[in-house]
């Protein structure tokens, strides 16, 4: 099963792609991590990435179908999840072209719906273990009365030098204007399916595997 998460920043998406990482074992495809991860490989399609990274310009889409490509055609696990892409409708279809070239397909979207203002609350009080990145939150999930992270036992947390209210506002704006018109692009395919991205975490969780089946 493939699937895409869709949601705006701080929708939940890397909590619950790592729950169906471990319950469902599926592969994460985050488009951060291929990058970083291409960038110190050595191989061809790394020097690309790090010669685009080092000129300060965007890496295209080209190179990220081709990075996804080669995680895809590698296999492993029972599907993939795919993170952080696409953001386009050209990307869209860039993505269902190379499903249907190498015999796969896009199962289901689901998109984490949130309500703008909760969810500025939520993200000006998130922070994250330093060691492993488990996220926590001032008002929903504190930092244990230890100091130390429960997933870890790190004691280094950190929050995000964007996550204000200004710059939040700033990326919602921008993902409403790229990302949000995939939702009416994937419910005219009829694999799209929306969940509360602000519910508790394990309500999230129940509801997309209801979604999944």
């Amino acid at each position: 099963m493939n699937i895409i998460l869709l949601g705006p920043p701080g929708a939940g998406k890397g909590t619950q792609a790592r729950f169906l990482v471990d319950e469902r074992g599926m592969v994460q495809l985050s488009t951060g991590d291929m990058l970083r991860e291409a960038k110190d490989s050595g191989t061809e399609m790394g020097k690309k990435v790090a010669d685009v990274m080092a000129r300060g310009e965007l890496v295209t889409d080209e190179i990220v179908i081709g990075l996804i490509r080669e995680k895809l055609e590698a296999g492993g696990g029972n599907g993939f999840i795919f993170d952080g892409f696409p953001r386009t409708l050209k990307q869209a279809d860039a993505l269902g072209d190379l499903l249907a070239e190498i015999g796969q397909k896009l199962d289901r979207v689901i998109e984490l719906r949130v309500d703008d203002a909760a969810l500025v609350a939520r993200i000006t009080a998130r922070s994250t273990c330093g060691t492993c990145g488990e996220v926590y939150n001032d008002l929903t999930k504190p930092i244990p009365a230890d100091g130390k992270c429960s997933n870890c036992g790190g004691t280094t947390f950190k929050r995000r030098a964007d996550d204000n209210e200004e710059s939040l506002k700033t990326r919602l704006l921008e993902y409403y204007k790229q990302t949000s018109p995939l939702v009416g692009y994937y419910y005219v395919k009829g694999v799209y399916g929306r969940v509360d991205g602000l519910g508790e975490m394990d309500a999230v969780k129940a509801e997309i595997a209801d979604v999944l089946g």
